[in-house]
């Protein structure tokens, strides 16, 4: 008996030693069934690109995109909302593989050794308003109280050093938000006078919720792309080609027909 439970014991022993070697061999970024899981971080109220769904899931443009090319890779996506004025602190701390959420190529990303993508979408930004609102221009704003994303192309512009530093300096104010959503709300309650937000932002809601106007007026023009970490230029290359074989397919097109404020501006169907 005691020889039969000594080999039970050196068996449950052989047994946890293969069971820990095996875990210790599993990549961090490998699911269960062995696959890389591929974290894409996103805004989590940018919609039409990235959002939260009426079934309680993230959707949106670009979080279709990416599903689409990790499934060509044979990859388990994973959704990490971040707090995008902290996006790239985040890419960099590795809470995520990358930044894919109507993000605006900036020249800073690419000082600091980013890599980027090549881009796919064109935008500009615009003013919305209340309906009947006396703003009618971007020369209205003159003492007038101003809501912007905090982290975004609009705040960049905005900024000290910006392109439309001296647009700021007429405003009473400038309101900076962690959220797009808190700019439409302020603007609904009467805490501010206007936002400034990309214009593809500005028309989904507009769609969905009555008493706003986005004046025509654009300002700035800017591209959107996926940053990475710079030594990432492999998976950089990786999802760019399985978004080419998606364009190559005729899947790009597809989910882009679904989300037809934005066809136009998307530069690989245009």
């Amino acid at each position: 008996m005691k020889n039969l439970k000594k080999a039970l014991c050196l068996l449950l022993a052989v047994l946890m030693t293969v069971s820990l070697l095996a875990a210790c061999g599993k990549k961090d970024d490998d699911n269960a069934d062995g696959k890389k899981v591929f974290t894409v971080g996103i805004d989590a109220e940018y919609p039409p690109f990235s959002y939260l769904g009426d079934d309680g899931s993230y959707t949106g443009f670009d979080i279709e995109v990416a599903q689409a090319a990790c499934d060509l890779l044979g990859w388990e996506m994973k959704v990490f909302p971040v707090n995008w004025d902290q996006k790239l602190t985040q890419l960099d701390a590795k809470e995520c593989d990358c930044i894919w959420s109507g993000m605006t190529i900036l020249d800073s990303m690419k000082e600091a050794g980013y890599t980027l993508s090549a881009p796919y979408y064109d935008n500009t930004q615009v003013i919305m308003v209340k309906e009947g609102s006396d703003i009618k221009s971007s020369a209205d704003l003159a003492g007038k109280v101003v809501a912007v994303q905090l982290g975004t192309s609009g705040d960049t512009l905005l900024s000290e050093g910006g392109d439309l530093e001296s647009l700021t300096a007429t405003f009473k104010s400038l309101i900076r938000s962690d959220s797009f959503l808190k700019c439409f709300t302020e603007l609904s309650g009467g805490a501010v006078d206007a936002v400034i937000v990309d214009k593809p932002v500005a028309t989904a809601y507009a769609d969905k919720n009555a008493g706003f106007t986005i004046l025509s007026e654009e300002l700035g023009a800017e591209q959107y792309g996926i940053a990475f970490r710079a030594d990432d230029k492999e998976l950089c290359s990786s999802i760019e080609g399985a978004v080419k074989t998606l364009v190559d397919n005729g899947t790009y097109a597809k989910i882009a027909e679904k989300y037809p404020d934005i066809v136009n501006n998307l530069l690989f169907l245009n």
